[in-house]
């Protein structure tokens, strides 16, 4: 078992998903069932997955709950994406978010590959 709050990577998580909250109150109303909710959706998973991974008895079943957490970051960069093209953002205000999602996903691939090197979690 791992302390999560210890953990740099779901210290950044959880700053991500404030960010993420805060850009999100300015999508139209109409979002709110949408992209908003999605985008809050996926940030969310991040920090929740990793805090459950470290929860677990052993290093490749938190690898399993990190690679859920590596997802959702994918995921959020994605949703970040559609929303500059939409136009619920400005590049400039999504780019330093989707950086700092890009962060996160490089420190969870590196415990990834820290705890279960060879992925064993994906065979079955």
């Amino acid at each position: 078992m791992h302390n999560y709050k210890e953990l740099k990577v779901w210290q950044k998580a959880m700053d991500l998903v404030v960010e993420i909250y805060s850009l999100t109150r300015t999508f139209p109303k109409d979002e709110l069932f949408g992209l908003t909710n999605q985008l809050r959706r996926a940030a969310v998973s991040i920090a929740l997955n990793i805090a459950e991974g470290a929860g677990c008895e052993s290093d490749v079943e938190f690898a399993r709950f990190l690679d859920i957490a590596l997802r959702s970051t994918y995921e959020t960069v994605t949703a970040l994406q559609i929303a500059t093209r939409l136009k619920y953002s400005k590049q400039e205000i999504t780019d330093p978010l989707i950086a700092n999602a890009e962060e996160v996903a490089r420190m969870t691939t590196g415990l990834i590959r820290k705890f279960a090197p060879s992925r064993k979690y994906l065979q079955k």
